[in-house]
């Protein structure tokens, strides 16, 4: 069985959001599938997708602290700077975290350890919905 959706998630504020709940809310289906796999891609340059704690918020906000330290807005040698000063580094950081993760099924639900979730980890200000294309192959 192949099970492919888009979904819309609504604005974020910059940072890293949990959305593992919308996702399996989005996707009913996903309780028929005994075994396999899902990825789910953005389809954005500026956000990306990663797979952390799920628990202690403090982990999603160390990762923004850092990621803004490691890859700074106004560097003098960025030339894509049309978009304002946080788009250039939001590119970077969505390559650097990538576009998608694949998760494990297994009797109707996401196969993620006790304290792992699926971020949105969006690098804009301003940025508006994002959308999510979600593929489930299994039986």
């Amino acid at each position: 069985m192949v099970i492919q959706k888009q979904i819309r998630l609504r604005a974020y504020s910059r940072g890293f959001h949990l959305i593992t709940s919308e996702i399996e809310n989005a996707i009913p289906e996903l309780s028929k599938i005994k075994a396999g796999t899902a990825q789910v891609f953005i389809l954005h340059t500026s956000a990306s997708l990663t797979i952390n704690e799920n628990a202690d918020p403090t982990v999603r906000e160390d990762f923004e602290s850092h990621f803004n330290v490691m890859i700074p807005e106004n560097a003098p040698y960025y030339k894509h700077t049309y978009e304002g000063p946080d788009d250039m580094p939001a590119h970077i950081k969505s390559s650097l975290l990538g576009s998608s993760v694949n998760i494990p099924v297994a009797n109707g639900q996401f196969l993620l350890g006790t304290w792992q979730g699926i971020y949105l980890c969006e690098h804009r200000d301003f940025a508006g919905p994002r959308k999510l294309v979600i593929t489930i192959i299994g039986e």
